[in-house]
């Protein structure tokens, strides 16, 4: 940040970069509100000389609906940042340079913020529309693959229009970057899901989603097919026999409490 800070006031660009930052602290700011409201859990929220990261830490534990808001609630802020721009360039306050400047600046971050890359905010709803049909550790894993094949034709698009858009590649490495570091850590990031559904607070879930599994199948081949949005009733076939339903923190209390890890899932139907 602050070498681009210096490299815009030696190009006498600096008020552009004030701009741009401007533009992103009310983008990101829309998702703190959002956050705020649903009494979220805000990690950080880091502010970059091309975009921002609003981070949580909720860990994929709030209704899909709710992380929908707060994901457009960033977007949403360029409808009325574009209507309040138009309207001091029509009353005069802003000169027809400035005007233009402004609306290509927040018109690139609205559009860039609605790539389908994680983790921009194109990605995250990517994401969410996987979460509706997959389990979490499915749809996180598609959502990363998705990014990396829309990340390689974001390359392939702008090797062609404009090779030279020292932005662009800086943006580009960035994604790349996040991107190889949330697939290296996607099983850390399946266990914090896991975590904070065991023993963060508790949450209201609207529906009751029935995973029906053999009683040979280990406990994490299990875990691994928990959904968000819902809670689990585990109902176990032993053969073509139905036993009685495990509630999911049964589970997650063998899991985590008493360590059994490798264990098939008949076995702590048994011990129940």
């Amino acid at each position: 940040m602050w070498f681009l800070a210096g490299l815009a006031i030696l190009t006498a660009n600096f008020r552009e970069l004030l701009i741009l930052f401007f533009i992103v602290f009310i983008h990101e700011l829309g998702h703190g509100v959002a956050a705020t409201h649903y009494n979220w859990r805000i990690k950080q929220i880091l502010l970059l000389p091309f975009g921002g990261v609003a981070e949580m830490e909720e860990h994929g534990n709030r209704p899909l609906k709710e992380e929908l808001i707060v994901t457009l609630a960033g977007p949403l802020q360029h409808v009325w940042l574009s209507a309040g721009g138009f309207l001091l360039f029509k009353l005069g306050y802003l000169s027809a340079g400035m005007w233009e400047m402004f609306f290509t600046l927040n018109i690139m971050i609205f559009l860039v913020n609605l790539l389908p890359i994680w983790p921009l905010d194109g990605g995250k709803i990517m994401g969410l529309l996987f979460s509706r049909t997959s389990a979490f550790a499915q749809a996180h894993e598609r959502t990363l693959q998705a990014s990396f094949v829309f990340l390689a034709l974001f390359c392939a698009t702008y090797l062609v229009i404009d090779p030279l858009h020292i932005n662009i590649w800086i943006i580009t490495v960035f994604l790349f970057f996040s991107l190889y570091t949330e697939w290296k850590q996607r099983h850390f990031v399946f266990m914090r899901f896991l975590m904070e559904r065991y023993y963060g607070k508790n949450s209201t879930f609207s529906t009751i989603t029935p995973i029906v599994v053999d009683e040979k199948e280990k406990i994490h081949q299990v875990l691994q097919k928990f959904k968000r949005d819902c809670k689990h009733n585990i109902i176990v076939m032993k053969g073509k026999d139905k036993q009685p339903p495990l509630d999911e923190n049964e589970l997650l209390h063998a899991y985590f409490k008493e360590k059994l890890t490798t264990i098939d899932i008949g076995d702590i139907l048994y011990s129940y």
